[in-house]
């Protein structure tokens, strides 16, 4: 299963750090976002990696390379300017072929484990969602979660983590090089229950501002 790391964004919320620097090349525990994310692809099999790239992308284009020092190979998908996440997704269909493949946003901190996600088998459904207990600042959550169903319920409900095995056939509603979000045809997925999930509940942070990034910098080093 190929992978797809979205690493297009502008990172407004983490300014101004990331008018120099894309978010997923913003270091945290020593290393890029990006760099931890490719790791743990390679160390999980995979061998084909997709980014997308906008707003200072070359700068990921030369970090990243080939791929081949993180034992991967990797392919661009550049857009002009930021198309979202299914828009970003439908722009990367012709690299990404038409299997279901596995999403990663990179600019999160996630440990869930990618060797069982990429050996996934979706079978009829749309995608696989990893969901994560709510942080502070989501304190509503997405999704609910049962027997493994993603779901509107209104029992416990959790967030979506970034990290999806995903069906091409989700984003087949975007035209490629339009912009459009993500989060509305998950929605209408759960709504013809074509969504499964899991609950993952280790060491994952959005890092979508300095102080969540300086939260996470601080529980990494309390490791060493």
């Amino acid at each position: 299963m190929k992978a797809m790391l979205l690493a297009a964004g502008r990172g407004e919320r983490l300014r101004p750090i990331t008018d120099r620097l894309p978010k997923a090349l913003v270091r945290v525990g020593g290393e890029p976002l990006i760099a931890w994310h490719l790791e743990r692809l390679a160390d999980a099999g995979c061998g084909e990696t997709v980014i997308n790239v906008s707003h200072l992308g070359e700068q990921i284009v030369e970090y990243v390379g080939d791929g081949r020092r993180f034992g991967l190979q990797v392919a661009y998908s550049r857009e002009a300017s930021p198309l979202e996440t299914a828009g970003g997704i439908a722009q990367a269909l012709p690299l990404l072929g038409a299997a279901p493949f596995l999403l990663v946003n990179a600019d999160t901190y996630c440990e869930v484990a990618f060797a069982p996600l990429l050996a996934h088998d979706l079978g009829a459904l749309l995608a696989h969602l990893v969901l994560v207990p709510n942080p502070a600042h989501r304190a509503q959550g997405d999704f609910s979660l049962a027997n493994g169903c993603v779901g509107s319920g209104s029992g416990a409900r959790y967030t979506y983590a970034g990290v999806a095995v995903m069906s091409p056939r989700l984003v087949a509603p975007v035209q490629r090089g339009a912009k459009a979000p993500l989060a509305p045809l998950l929605y209408a997925a759960v709504d013809e229950h074509q969504l499964s999930g899991e609950l993952f509940q280790g060491l994952w942070q959005d890092v979508g501002t300095p102080e969540r990034l300086a939260q996470l910098e601080t529980q990494l080093a309390a490791r060493t």
